[in-house]
């Protein structure tokens, strides 16, 4: 597979100087090395892309498999400093679906979904660099998404693939698609905070509205994300915001 590494690179360097875009045959987890090269102190916006993954992570530690051609699994890293992290998966997912297909819904707080099947996962972690001048940070955005049908056995949510939508879609042609505009949206959502994703996160909720169970056992209905990107949860004891740090949501059956 040819990547389009140059033009991704001339898209982006101008937002983001000193950014550059490596593709790797094979990797442990892309999420992995740039949380290994930020602890040695190397904190250059970069994209990272791996053809395959042997040990790819989601959120919660589980475990996010790919192999080349079938899935794209990337992850980007740069250094920012946001007022406030809260909201920044609902803000990349929204992203990211923007530049694939109206039909991709959210599933808070960090999958893309078709319908209620996992079409990809996001993973965002952070590591201090520097001085952490200015509460700076560098921001890992690791993103795996499904191209090409895969089995669902041994998987607790059926997978969907993203050639269902978009029937010629290939890795490389959808990191074209996702790159400028997800580094975009990174820098707006520096400055501007998740409030300035809100409603676009709202109408692609794959939760609003359904009956959900939380990982405590809690169950009420999804009423949307406040402007912290909270899960609001109407529950028997009343009403509840939820932070991605406390539960594990599912929904309910219908």
């Amino acid at each position: 597979m040819r990547w389009p590494a140059e033009a991704i690179w001339e898209a982006v360097a101008p937002l983001l100087p000193g950014f550059t875009v490596e593709v790797l045959p094979q990797l442990d987890s892309t999420n992995t090395e740039l949380m290994r090269r930020a602890r040695t102190g190397r904190a250059d916006p970069v994209l990272l892309v791996a053809e395959q993954q042997t040990a790819g992570r989601g959120r919660l530690g589980r475990d996010w498999h790919s192999s080349a051609g079938a899935s794209l699994t990337f992850s980007l890293g740069l250094p920012l400093a946001p007022a406030d992290w809260s909201g920044l998966s609902l803000a990349v997912g929204a992203s990211v679906a923007d530049s694939l297909h109206p039909d991709i819904v959210l599933k808070w707080p960090n999958d893309l979904w078709l319908g209620d099947r996992k079409l990809g996962g996001i993973l965002i972690e952070t590591a201090s660099f520097g001085d952490g001048a200015a509460g700076a940070r560098y921001a890992v955005i690791g993103i795996g998404l499904n191209i090409a049908p895969r089995p669902a056995a041994g998987l607790s949510i059926e997978p969907a693939a993203l050639r269902e939508l978009l029937p010629q879609a290939d890795a490389a042609a959808v990191l074209e698609r996702i790159a400028r505009p997800l580094v975009g949206d990174l820098q707006r959502f520096e400055r501007d905070g998740f409030v300035a994703f809100q409603q676009r996160f709202a109408q692609r909720d794959a939760l609003r509205g359904r009956a959900v169970r939380l990982s405590d056992g809690t169950a009420g209905t999804a009423q949307g994300v406040n402007a912290a990107g909270s899960l609001l949860v109407h529950t028997a004891a009343g009403p509840q915001a939820i932070s991605s740090s406390e539960v594990s949501v599912r929904p309910a059956a219908r």
